[in-house]
């Protein structure tokens, strides 16, 4: 493929460039914007400052967003978005990024220079934050901006050793044909659980016109465990003490302690992961043996520190996953370079888009879409479409 027939795409709340990893030498990044000036280092290392704007998402005016990119992709921030609907919402000041990012869209639509299509990646709980209500508001926002839409929970254990289910909304400019195949007359498993259906029945009979249940393949099975992720010789985590690692089966009940007794007897090295609870009052610690590690987060405490348990025989070994190990349950390879301080590693790849996933959505979605629609020219202007009272701030 030329440089003249790439995509073209925005990359916003950007982060280390996984989004742009995952879309691959078939795209072109023309704008990227992120708030955080150390995530920003780690996307000019690897990717270059070309394109990259540091700044909150409010402070972007159209003018610095250059041309009608093919693709905008807002990762926007999900702490705000919790599975028992008790954040802020996106009426809060984090999740809440997604308004100034959403009006810019519609500015650049106005201007003839909206994105075909959109793709917005956040936590499983933003289809129930607020009882639905938040989800909702995007749904809105997205139709009266001219798009069609879908959600899709993709769980990244598909394609790499980590369990990270995600929320991906797929918005496509409304005159774009979908060819058969992309689009099903109903839900679809494992891409359309019981939250979507849910998400779906609770929107006005308008916006369930302009849903849509996109169709992916399912994957092929996944040729890593965590065994295979593991970095033999990892300077920024060190082995903990055999104390400190029988301190930590201590913790556990008899049913994580009997996991870790049968790793012992597999007669073979098994890695598995570890990570503390508080239940009821007491912390505890559960362990995984199923060639998954668990939901990588920020580097905050608690359950977001998961500890890498290495069980060969009778020997138990104990430490962190270090910064190289979350970047390969991340999809990075092991050419991309990471920050030097391991906490910013950790806030780097704890907050990112799992590569292979991205990619998936791009074969089997994305550049399809494109692809069947190649004729389709710039609006002219966003056409508001009456769809009830505008929500959002």
């Amino acid at each position: 493929m030329t440089s003249s027939s790439r995509h073209t795409f925005h990359e916003f709340f950007c982060g280390g460039g996984m989004v742009r990893a995952g879309l691959g030498p078939g795209w072109k990044c023309v704008f990227a914007n992120d708030i955080c000036p150390k995530k920003a280092a780690a996307y000019g290392c690897n990717w270059g400052s070309a394109e990259l704007r540091v700044s909150d998402v409010a402070a972007v005016s159209p003018a610095s967003v250059p041309g009608a990119a093919d693709l905008s992709w807002a990762s926007f921030p999900c702490q705000d978005l919790s599975l028992a609907g008790v954040g802020g919402g996106l009426g809060a000041a984090r999740s809440g990024a997604f308004w100034p990012y959403w009006r810019l869209v519609e500015r650049l639509g106005a201007e003839g220079r909206a994105p075909r299509l959109v793709v917005l990646e956040n936590v499983y709980g933003a289809l129930t934050s607020h009882g639905g209500k938040d989800f909702a508001a995007i749904a809105a926002a997205l139709a009266r901006g001219g798009y069609r839409f879908g959600p899709l929970i993709i769980d990244a254990a598909a394609f790499v050793p980590q369990s990270r289910p995600r929320l991906f909304i797929v918005a496509a400019d409304k005159r774009m044909a979908v060819p058969g195949g992309l689009a099903a007359d109903g839900p679809l498993g494992p891409w359309h659980p019981a939250s979507v259906l849910k998400a779906f029945a609770a929107l006005t009979p308008p916006l369930r016109r302009r849903w849509l249940w996109w169709a992916l393949p399912t994957p092929p099975p996944r040729r890593l465990n965590l065994e295979d992720i593991v970095e033999e010789e990892a300077e920024a985590a060190s082995w903990r003490p055999p104390a400190e690692t029988e301190r930590l089966l201590g913790l556990m009940t008899p049913v994580h302690l009997d996991k870790v007794r049968r790793a012992q007897r597999a007669g073979r090295r098994i890695a598995g992961a570890l990570y503390k609870r508080t239940r009821q009052g007491q912390q505890r610690a559960e362990a995984r043996f199923d060639g998954l590690a668990g939901c990588l987060r920020t580097p905050g405490g608690g359950s977001s520190r998961q500890t890498l348990l290495l069980v060969d025989g009778g020997h138990v070994q104990s430490r962190l996953f270090s910064p190289r190990e979350t970047a390969r349950l991340m999809g990075l390879p092991d050419t991309y370079a990471l920050p030097d301080n391991p906490n910013a590693a950790y806030h780097l790849t704890g907050d990112g888009v799992v590569v292979p996933v991205v990619r998936w959505l791009a074969d089997h979605l994305l550049e399809p879409l494109l692809r069947h629609n190649t004729a389709l020219a710039p609006r002219s202007q966003v056409t508001a479409t009456p769809l009830g009272e505008r929500v959002g701030p």
